[in-house]
């Protein structure tokens, strides 16, 4: 596989054509062990699920490991996990899907609440185990462990000698240096969803301080305890307020001052060091930086971009409706995820880069119909933006949002996107581009079935790669144009 670089706010291939990706978070969370206790990688797709993802036009996964899985004691590094890690490379890389190589942590790590990431001897150890009552993510704020395990990270506390900050970039280096002769490793997050640790909690209870205030003076009442106007009470009637983007706008202005400070003086930092260190073993992977937790909100997002990383870096933003997690999430407001992903094209334009969502979605499987991921795939696909949908299960191949994933687009252009996009309701996907005959490769088009009809500037061919279908124009200057009926 060729590799992948930045050019701007582009990913371009080695033939010089601006690519846009389409794809599915694969994260494994567990620590499942082996006859002599070591911890393995168990990758969720198998080869038939990944060869059906990849017919549906699927060419990125995003691949969650742990630092516990890779170093479960201080300086002990775990290379059958690594193993097991290569090989999930492998199948991607073997059905043309490249890796989105995401580390992963959620609540820090299993050790301190319910969640994943750090390994023990780099935790807080809980006074008392607890699991959550409504939603995983509500140990952020209940849970001491958590917190202050993440204030110690940021403050780079020793551990045995060294920071842990410094622990966690060797871990880096070591990955990427034992996936080095893997081409499909297209680039790396290096930490999924940054918490501000104690900060973490004054930002929610600013946060919810902010909902009430927006909330009619009869209904406040019920809503005093700490995330109860999300959870409880009047659940659909604070929603509604929650929906106005002036509203929400108000309701974030003072957690986004502390969200700021969190990004500037903690995260800033420790992404530059994480950087020096990706570029000390890989110089010219593709860098991600993804945004503090809270900005999957909507919070403005404040890092600059390291100057470690050089002009091969892209943003990697989450975004998630209030509804996520709840049993109203498949019922996300287009006006709330507008009002995220509206942020984060300001990111984009701030720093000047590629985009690839993360994660985004976590729709429960079993509806026949999904508005809101209908609406958030068409927004993307209007930016222009590379994505991930959160995540992969194992009935994902004959689902009703793999259908919706699977719309026509533009998988590599010979010359610059314009414009593209597909009308459902018309069954109609329009293209425009600006040609660059001198690209090496030509444009192509993923489409789930052949098209009923083809009205296009260049003349069009038909191939069949990995089970998916492609169009393919050929490299050619000036303004060009794709329309198809289906």
């Amino acid at each position: 596989m060729d590799r992948i670089s930045v050019s701007g706010k582009h990913f371009l291939d080695e033939a010089g054509r601006t690519r846009i990706f389409s794809g599915v978070n694969a994260v494994y969370k567990g620590d499942e062990r082996d006859e002599n206790g070591e911890i393995r990688y168990r990758f969720g797709p198998d080869g038939a699920a990944l060869s059906a993802l990849a017919a549906a036009g699927t060419d990125l996964i995003r691949l969650g490991v742990t630092w516990a899985g890779i170093e479960p004691e201080r300086g002990r590094w775990n290379d059958l996990y690594l193993a097991d890690v290569k090989n999930a490379v492998r199948l991607c890389e073997a059905r043309g899907i490249r890796v989105l190589l995401d580390f992963h942590q959620d609540l820090f790590s299993a050790y301190c609440y319910c969640g994943d990431g750090a390994p023990e001897w780099a935790c807080v150890k809980p006074k008392a185990g607890r699991k959550p009552k409504v939603i995983w993510a509500e140990g952020y704020f209940f849970s001491g462990s958590v917190r202050k395990s993440f204030d110690r990270f940021w403050l780079n506390t020793p551990v045995g000698g060294e920071g842990l900050q410094e622990r966690y970039c060797e871990m880096l280096r070591h990955t990427l240096a034992f996936l080095a002769d893997c081409p499909g490793v297209m680039g790396v997050d290096v930490l999924n969803e940054p918490f501000p640790g104690s900060a973490g909690r004054t930002i929610g209870l600013a946060l919810i301080k902010g909902a009430l205030r927006e909330l009619p003076r009869a209904k406040r009442a019920e809503y005093k305890s700490l995330f109860a106007s999300l959870i409880a009470g009047d659940v659909m009637g604070a929603l509604r307020v929650l929906s106005d983007p002036k509203r929400l706008n108000r309701v974030e202005r003072a957690a986004g001052r502390l969200v700021r400070r969190f990004d500037l003086e903690c995260y800033g930092p420790f992404l530059e060091r994480a950087a020096a260190a990706v570029r000390s073993v890989s110089p010219g992977l593709v860098i991600f930086a993804e945004n503090c937790y809270f900005s999957n909100l909507g919070i403005p997002c404040s890092v600059e971009r390291p100057a470690a990383a050089g002009a091969q870096f892209a943003v990697a933003p989450h975004g998630y409706d209030v509804t996520v997690d709840t049993p109203l999430t498949n019922r996300a407001d287009p006006a709330r995820v507008d009002y995220i992903f509206n942020e984060h094209r300001r990111l984009q334009e701030r720093l000047g880069c590629p985009v690839v969502v993360g994660e985004w979605g976590g729709m429960v499987p079993g509806d026949e119909r999904y508005p809101a991921l209908e609406h958030l795939i068409d927004r993307f696909d209007s930016n222009g933006w590379s994505q991930t949908y959160w995540h992969w299960f194992p009935e994902m191949p004959e689902s009703p949002i793999l259908k919706v994933l699977a719309r026509p687009r533009p998988a590599a252009v010979a010359g610059t996107p314009l414009h593209s996009g597909y009308d459902r309701r018309l069954k109609r996907f329009t293209m425009v581009y600006a040609g660059d005959a001198k690209a090496n490769a030509p444009t192509r088009v993923y489409v789930p079935e052949p098209p009923k009809e083809t009205d296009a500037s260049l003349p069009v061919t038909m191939i069949s790669e990995n089970g998916a279908y492609y169009l393919e124009l050929p490299p050619a200057d000036g303004p060009q144009r794709v329309a198809l009926r289906f």
